[in-house]
Parts: structure tokens; C-alpha cells; sequence
């Protein structure tokens, strides 16, 4: 009896593994208001991005807000390699972050060790 409830544990983990890897995640989006010829979008940082993914509409100034609260060194700073942005994120501070919406595009970014990403997708 033991093995069985062993072996059942064993599997419940295997499959909770496959699913937190591979399983598909639902992304929060969020879309940029416009207001005074500008976008700007609020990101906390707690134990990822919200939200992970922004839109943004082309050619309006764009600025994202990211507030850290989370106290790990993974998330101190947030990279976008295609602006050639890599921004240290204060814990407890807003840090502002212009973006370029020139060009549409989806465009990553990541912590500073490439483990938690999110997207900004201009349109």
C-alpha cells in the first residue's frame, strides 16, 4: 500500500512539473490610454511582471512605470535588448522608462537574469 501512495505522489509531482514548465499561462495584458499625447503604463514587480504584456499605440510617446516591491536580486533591473535598455529597479521606487514607438513591433524585456520576461507589443 505504501508504494502505491508513493507512487501516486511521484506522479501528481511529475505532472505539476510538466504542467508549471511547459503548460500554457495565460499573459496579463494591458493597453496604454492615451492622455495628453502620451501613453504611460504602471508595472509592479513582485515576483514577476503585471502586466506582462502592454500594448502601445504607434508613433504617442510611451513611458512605463515599474515599481518594485519584491526583494529579490533576479528583478533589481530590467533589461530590453532591442532599445538597449537595461534599467536597475530600486526596491519600493518608481523607475520610468521611455519607450521608442517608432516602429511596430513586439518587443521583449527581462530581469536582469533572464527568468522572468514580459513583451511590449506596438501597434
Amino acid at each position: 500500500m505504501a508504494r502505491i501512495i508513493v507512487l501516486l505522489i511521484g506522479i501528481c509531482i511529475i505532472g505539476f512539473i510538466v504542467w508549471w514548465f511547459f503548460g500554457k499561462h495565460e499573459a496579463v495584458t494591458e493597453t496604454a490610454a492615451i492622455a495628453s499625447d502620451q501613453q504611460d503604463v504602471d508595472i509592479l514587480v513582485k515576483g514577476g511582471y503585471s502586466p506582462e504584456q502592454v500594448v502601445l499605440k504607434q508613433g504617442v510617446p510611451a513611458k512605463l512605470h515599474f515599481t518594485r516591491t519584491d526583494p529579490s536580486s533576479c528583478l533589481d533591473h530590467v533589461v530590453f535588448p532591442d532599445f538597449g535598455i537595461n534599467q536597475a529597479l530600486p526596491q519600493n521606487q518608481e523607475e520610468t522608462i521611455t519607450i521608442d514607438t517608432s516602429k511596430p513591433g513586439e518587443y521583449g524585456w527581462a530581469c536582469g537574469m533572464d527568468m522572468f520576461h514580459g513583451k511590449v507589443i506596438i501597434k
